[in-house]
């Protein structure tokens, strides 16, 4: 089996093309001429290079190959056409190539978003794939609008989508951040009132969306890959706490005024940057959302999966890596 991987050379891409090539797949990755392939130096991956605004320059990348597991994607832009060119153009182009140069395609597998759903609306009522996207920011509604653009396209290419909550791991760099913090005796808590996120490691993430690609129950379907139990950053933060040999840190409430007060000046800022800002006023309504937690009862159903690592587990594998290559 030849698997494409695009965003191969970014977090949770490098993590898939390491288990796709345990598995014995042949690897092909999608690539732009800037890209920096340093995760992926130690496997045997044929590279491609394209454009998703080309669909011409698609076609080498699509053909031939047995499945293709879409994880590019867009998550800062400046503005609203840079999330949807990302996101939705991007999809709609790479499966119209598709269409065009490999009609024959076995399962093309979309990494979409809890983003794409939306925050849960309780503590007891975690999203689940039967109920209607409502994504709160541009890059939600981006991540949404991708989604239909597989499932318009479903009748032609077997397709699967995926949806991953928080996500965790070795050369993440979101939330690392955290980690950081944590390893200052310190741990940031947004607001005053308990949030409960779904949270993964990303081999177990990995694993989830092959097990989606190779399912013959899973064509047509979609799936959260995630975590059975929700956490609170408090809990997490003490575990981290613990696997860095750090005394049980200094718990730091910031209202979620003062999110939004910063968010609004990154905003502002990043007008005049090269790079979008971390932190704005859309992903300060994110940090702020009291529930994002999903369901995995229909992948275990459908697919069997669970989580092999557990949280303590998974922080000390991705701690340990962090201090590993300096980070820590």
């Amino acid at each position: 089996m030849k698997a494409l991987i695009t965003g191969a050379t970014g977090f949770i891409g490098s993590h898939l093309a390491e288990h796709l090539h345990e598995k014995g797949y042949e690897l092909r990755a999608l690539i732009r001429p800037s890209s920096d392939t340093k995760w992926l130096k130690h496997l045997p991956v044929e590279y491609v290079t394209g454009s998703f605004s080309d669909i011409a320059s698609l076609v080498p990348a699509v053909r031939d190959v047995d499945v293709i597991y879409h994880v590019a994607g867009v998550v800062a832009a400046r503005d609203r056409k840079g999330f949807f060119d990302g996101n939705q153009l991007a999809t709609a182009n790479l499966m119209d190539a598709v269409i065009e140069a490999n009609p024959s395609l076995a399962r093309f597998v979309h990494v979409s978003s809890q983003a794409a759903c939306g925050p849960s609306p309780s503590a007891d009522r975690p999203v689940d794939e039967s109920m209607p996207m409502r994504p709160i920011t541009t890059y939600g509604e981006s991540k949404a609008a991708a989604e239909r653009e597989v499932i318009e396209r479903m009748s032609v290419i077997p397709s699967t989508i995926v949806r991953p909550p928080a996500v965790y791991g070795p050369r993440d760099v979101g939330v690392y951040t955290f980690f950081q913090v944590v390893g200052r005796g310190l741990a940031p808590l947004i607001g005053f009132d308990r949030k409960l996120v779904s949270l993964i490691h990303a081999r177990d993430l990995v694993r989830g969306f092959v097990m989606a690609g190779e399912a013959s129950v899973a064509e047509g379907e979609t799936y959260f890959i995630s975590s059975e139990r929700f956490y609170d950053w408090k809990e997490v933060g003490e575990i981290t706490a613990r696997v860095m040999g750090r005394r049980r840190p200094r718990y730091l409430n910031v209202p979620h005024p003062i999110i939004f007060g910063v968010a609004a000046v990154n905003g502002f800022m990043g007008r005049f940057m090269k790079k979008p800002p971390i932190l704005d006023f859309e992903k300060g309504r994110d940090l702020t959302q009291g529930f994002w937690t999903c369901s995995v009862e229909k992948a275990s159903r459908d697919l069997g999966f669970e989580e092999s690592l557990t949280i303590e587990a998974g922080i000390e594998d991705t701690v340990g890596w962090y201090r590993h290559h300096g980070w820590l």
